[in-house]
């Protein structure tokens, strides 16, 4: 759990701060640039927890685990890349807005009074 969610908080945060970054424009690099993060961080954690000491890997086979995960997951983002597009230009056209937010606190643990 600890690993989805540091990985799933960063791709949120590298995702919403490259739009505001981008001026909303380069829709396939905070995509892949997001994952990369996210998923990057996502099988670091998650790998050496789940595996380490248990599996009878070596470390230099749990590393080459965790890093052909991370490319993995992020060609597979690479590899979706154009039905993102689709997508989110349906969304777009029928929602019809298209906003962000520079000003948005991207804190966990911030409270509001």
């Amino acid at each position: 759990m600890t690993a989805f969610w540091v990985g799933e908080f960063a791709n949120s945060y590298v995702l919403a701060r490259m739009k505001v970054w981008t001026q909303g424009k380069a829709l396939w690099m905070r995509t892949i640039g997001s994952t990369f993060v996210g998923q990057g961080l996502d099988s670091l954690i998650f790998y050496p927890l789940a595996f380490y000491g248990l599996a009878g890997w070596p470390p230099e086979q749990l590393m080459q685990v965790v890093l052909s995960q991370w490319a993995i997951k992020t060609a597979w983002e690479a590899l979706l890349t154009p039905l993102t597009y689709v997508v989110v230009g349906a969304l777009k056209r029928r929602e019809g807005v298209d906003i962000y937010d520079d000003k948005t606190d991207f804190s966990p643990f911030h409270t509001r009074v």
